[in-house]
């Protein structure tokens, strides 16, 4: 996924910045603790399909690279 379309997507809900998981395929919002599928290149920006971070997950930690 092209890095210049990471830095201009925020969270559709708050409006924070992402962080991109390379590893899980994910947008990660550390404000609303979501993450966001990426399919086939394409990021998937609908709060229905957000996945809620839990404590226990790895994505879960603030700071991930991008």
């Amino acid at each position: 996924m092209d890095t210049r379309l990471i830095d201009l997507l925020v969270c559709p809900i708050c409006k924070s910045p992402l962080s991109h998981d390379r590893e899980a395929r994910e947008l990660i919002c550390a404000a609303d603790r979501l993450a966001f599928p990426i399919r086939d290149g394409i990021p998937v920006m609908l709060e229905n399909e957000a996945r809620p971070l839990d404590d226990s997950s790895p994505t879960a930690v603030e700071g991930l690279p991008a």
